[in-house]
């Protein structure tokens, strides 16, 4: 009778599950994956040993995204029945899911040797080969540094591999190493919807915020991986480089408002060495850097540095701006004048058109003749001074001075003359000096400079106006021993 009973028992528990069953396939031909997960889960409870229950919720488990719960249930169905075909595919598609290749090639090969003409695990023979073969690629493009490869690969692998979070990491650390930070973050913070504790994931929303200058967030990031994951090297090699150069960016903000540009600038060297990879904070401390080279007069390399500042970061307008007040030192004009438009484009403000107009018109008057140069005297020469270098270069380059000269030095010496007269007539009067330093082309006036004459300009200047003339050879020996005393001409 009690072996009767539990015939009965076993034959109404097998029936109740079928019907569990059945009802499961319902729901799951209506895509309504939930409610066929929890009719297979009756039909499990009622039937602990059928291994197609396991396969059926190993299906919809796969339709809802939960892969490595499905890995178990497939895994369950084929210790049940080593032959169940659909339990050997169903666990190879969830070890290729989760990226584990090699193990989702030996299931497909057991279905193969179960049922040799299946075509769907032919093909899923030939996905996993190529998740393999895009594995490699990457890793021999992050050892190469070709970030780009890296990122290739892993979008070729998921293709296959969707729920491999190991790719979606390697993918999101390649993306900010590139600069790509926003879809680095959201890489990364799609992992943690699915697993807040994925210390990778954490690694690489750390690493966006390192490469993003947000230091004191990202040691927080990186903190919180190492919690998770203890023996993540990489990220107590980005905490440990974050802090460090941290500290040596503000130990050389400090020295620099201290105005001991010296330690600023070797402090700012110091920095630059703890990670290259880290170009926006890199650019800012060229910047930097150039900013402490200008103060210690290196003009050459703060332009250099400012240089390297924005090739790592083509939108650093301060760095524009420091080149090109540095450029302006130089009195090179063009370069200049081509930052400042570079600035003005980006940010309209009336600074910078302010600082772009200043440039363009000392590039204005770079074009003209450099009168001061002329005479050899500072842009802010008194009259005095003016009056002195006139003399002084008149008589240098005057042509009866150079009379017995070959007919070359003789036409060099006469343009130069001109030139000195030219000088002295523009300086020695108010009006005409003051329209020259604003940038007024002075040919465009009614008194073309052209008219003058230089020689008479000489004989008014040394006393010989009026007709009389001028003898060069009378005054040379004043001239000579004028400038052995350094008196008059002088």
């Amino acid at each position: 009778n009690k072996l009767s009973n539990d015939s009965l028992f076993e034959a109404k528990s097998a029936q109740e599950a079928e019907s569990f069953k059945e009802q499961g396939n319902a729901y799951y031909i209506k895509k309504d994956y939930s409610e066929a997960f929890n009719y297979y889960t009756k039909a499990i409870d009622m039937c602990p040993k059928n291994a197609s229950y396991y396969g059926n919720r190993a299906a919809t488990l796969m339709m809802l995204s939960r892969h490595r719960e499905a890995l178990e249930d497939s895994q369950q169905a084929v210790r049940l029945d080593d032959t169940f075909m659909k339990g050997h595919l169903r666990e190879g598609k969830c070890h290729l899911s989760l990226g584990n290749a090699m193990a989702a090639s030996r299931c497909f090969h057991r279905v193969l040797e179960l049922e040799p003409d299946n075509s769907q695990a032919q093909q899923e023979v030939k996905n996993a080969d190529s998740v393999l073969e895009y594995e490699k690629m990457a890793e021999i493009g992050f050892e190469k540094h070709d970030f780009r490869m890296v990122v290739f690969c892993m979008d070729r692998a998921l293709e296959s591999a969707s729920a491999c979070h190991r790719f979606k990491v390697l993918k999101a650390e390649c993306l900010a190493m590139l600069g790509r930070y926003p879809e680095a973050q959201s890489v990364a913070s799609d992992i943690l919807r699915m697993d807040a504790t994925n210390g990778d994931a954490l690694y690489v929303r750390g690493l966006c915020l390192y490469y993003e200058d947000c230091i004191d967030k990202a040691v927080q990031f990186f903190v919180q991986a190492l919690r998770m994951a203890p023996d993540h090297e990489k990220a107590r090699l980005a905490c440990r480089n974050a802090k460090a150069l941290k500290a040596k960016k503000e130990d050389g903000n400090q020295a620099f408002k201290d105005g001991n540009y010296d330690a600023a600038y070797e402090l700012y060297s110091e920095a630059l060495t703890i990670d290259p990879n880290n170009i926006k904070t890199n650019a800012k401390l060229f910047c930097n850097r150039g900013t402490v080279g200008s103060k210690l007069k290196k003009i050459d390399q703060a332009i250099e540095d400012c240089t390297k500042a924005v090739k790592l970061d083509e939108t650093y307008i301060k760095a524009y701006l420091r080149r090109a007040q540095c450029y302006m030192d130089k009195e090179e004009y063009d370069e200049a004048v081509r930052d400042y438009e570079k600035v003005y484009q980006t940010e309209k403000t009336k600074e910078h058109k302010h600082l772009l107009k200043n440039a363009q018109l000392e590039l204005k008057k770079s074009k003209r003749k450099d009168y001061y140069k002329v005479l050899g005297v500072d842009k802010n020469a008194t009259e005095d001074e003016i009056k002195k270098a006139y003399r002084k270069r008149a008589l240098m380059h005057h042509p009866d001075r150079h009379s017995s000269a070959s007919a070359e030095i003789q036409k060099e010496e006469e343009k130069k003359f001109k030139e000195v007269g030219e000088a002295f007539t523009v300086l020695s009067d108010p009006k005409k000096k003051s329209r020259y330093d604003s940038g007024h082309d002075l040919e465009d006036d009614t008194g073309n400079m052209g008219d003058f004459d230089a020689n008479n300009i000489f004989k008014a200047f040394f006393g010989g106006g009026g007709g009389q003339g001028y003898s060069f050879e009378a005054n040379q020996c004043m001239y000579t021993n004028s400038c052995r005393k350094q008196q008059y001409f002088f």
